[in-house]
C-alpha cells in the first residue's frame, strides 16, 4: 500500500479526487444554508416589487 503512494501520479490524482470532493460539499452547503435563509425557505426574488 505504501508503494501505492510513492507513486506521484497516484498521489496526485487523489489530491486532486479529494479537493474536488470537498469544494463539491461546501457549494452543496452554501447552496442549502442560501435555500433557508428565511423562515419561508427559498422565495422568488422579486415578490416586493
Amino acid at each position: 500500500m505504501k508503494q501505492l503512494f510513492k507513486n506521484e501520479a497516484v498521489r496526485n490524482g487523489l489530491i486532486f479526487i479529494g479537493k474536488t470532493v470537498f469544494y463539491f460539499c461546501i457549494i452543496l452547503l452554501l447552496i442549502y444554508l442560501y435555500h433557508y435563509k428565511n423562515i419561508q425557505g427559498g422565495t422568488f426574488i422579486y415578490n416586493e416589487f
